[in-house]
């Protein structure tokens, strides 16, 4: 027997939307459909959703039929950029025989208010788009993402709730939950941050498959496309800035601020607290989007279990003064913030929650990012890092060593 192609299938399921009422029904449904070759598709299919629009169009064109029409309509209706022209053909040409599903003319859904709910540490937040309609058998319906920004700005959830559902969102959290305030704010502002949030989360492998977010990603997608922003400048802190906020931090530790005073390789004086200070700023500054005061627990989970391992070398005197350092900080930071005390405490508790899984990656030199490997390397020898003769020399030897394991292991 003949494997059914995807195609099949989807014209096959068509039969339970040519009678549907509303069309944010059929919408779901090819969205649906949409979001699954996306997510089965391999990492070297470039196009999976234009094939499935190409399949069912000469599928439904080969052998007219309702729920032909009606799956090439549902998928015109969410299908990505540059496949309006040949679904808005195959509609036109199918409709002159088959019969048309009710909601063939329903006119597009409206933005008609947006707000967005953030969390004190700038770590999440969820978008809210409310969608009004003119026909009057149908209601409207808010279009709902809850992002991350911890690891890397990601979509965790996509939802489709009635009307309203931003006007309810503040009684739905509990007392004890971190405070996520509701802010209306422009439509189009909302929608551009979408779009951004889909782009960078579309990104990821592998792809993310969450079912809610496989099966609204196309619609979302198809709501949003036309606000997306180009991509961000990357947020840079001035020197100034930098020693500023160092600064500020070794007084409120009540250490002396030194006039010109200098990262040093190791020691918990001074010296050592103000390097880990900068080991602070440099996480905040490449991974939380916000900047370096805007911490979170899944930011400290980021920086101690991953970041932290990966890029740095401590000497023993800063792993030792770690822990109370980092705590320190992040009370500075997010006072400069001005977060309520309160949300304060779940921040620095994290450090006592990752710091098991730091010791054991720290050490763990299979997870070392080049760059760290190689300091390592010149500390073990004892190589002076401002001789750059001494350091080339130490490299290349490195390099060609890894080239030679290479050779052996093929």
């Amino acid at each position: 027997m003949r494997e059914l192609r995807l195609s099949d299938r989807v014209l096959r399921d068509a039969r339970a939307i040519i009678e549907v009422g509303d069309v944010l029904d059929a919408e779901r449904w090819a969205s649906g459909w949409l979001g699954q070759t996306w997510v089965d598709a391999g990492l070297s299919e470039r196009e999976p959703e234009h094939l499935l629009c190409l399949e069912v169009v000469g599928r439904a064109s080969t052998q007219p039929s309702p729920h032909g029409l009606a799956a090439v309509a549902a998928l015109r209706r969410v299908a990505p950029a540059g496949e309006e022209q040949m679904l808005d053909g195959t509609v036109a040409i199918l409709a002159e025989s088959q019969p048309a599903p009710p909601w063939l003319h329903a006119p597009t859904f409206t933005p008609v208010r947006a707000w967005q709910a953030t969390d004190v540490w700038d770590s999440e937040r969820v978008l809210f788009v409310e969608y009004g309609t003119t026909r009057p058998d149908a209601t409207g319906h808010t279009l709902m993402a809850q992002i991350l920004e911890p690891g890397g700005t990601m979509i965790a959830k996509l939802g489709l709730l009635s009307s309203g559902a931003a006007e309810h969102w503040a009684r739905l959290r509990e007392p004890d939950e971190v405070p996520m305030p509701v802010v209306e704010r422009p439509v189009e502002a909302v929608l551009a941050d979408l779009a951004a949030a889909l782009r960078q989360t579309d990104m990821y492998w592998p792809r993310p498959d969450d079912e809610d977010y496989v099966e609204i990603r196309a619609l979302a997608w198809a709501r949003c496309r036309e606000y997306l922003p180009d991509w961000p400048d990357v947020p840079q802190v001035s020197d100034d800035r930098r020693r500023e906020l160092i600064d500020a931090f070794l007084a409120e530790a009540d250490l002396p601020v030194p006039a010109g005073a200098q990262p040093a390789a190791g020691g918990a004086g001074v010296d050592g607290v103000r390097s880990l200070g900068d080991l602070f700023c440099d996480y905040g500054e490449g991974y939380i989007a916000p900047g370096p005061p805007a911490w979170s627990p899944g930011w400290v989970g980021g920086f101690l279990t991953d970041w932290l391992p990966r890029k740095a070398f401590l000497g023993p005197d800063q792993r030792a003064a770690l822990p109370d350092t980092l705590r320190r900080w992040l009370r500075f930071a997010l006072r400069q913030r001005a977060v309520d005390p309160r949300w304060i405490e779940p921040v620095v508790a994290a450090v006592e929650t990752f710091l098991p899984e730091f010791a054991a990656a720290v050490d763990d030199e299979s997870s070392w990012g080049p760059a760290k490997q190689i300091a390592a390397e010149l500390a073990a020898r004892g190589v002076d890092v401002t001789d750059k003769a001494a350091v080339d020399a130490v490299i290349s030897e490195l390099n060609a060593a890894r080239l030679a394991r290479r050779l052996i292991e093929e």
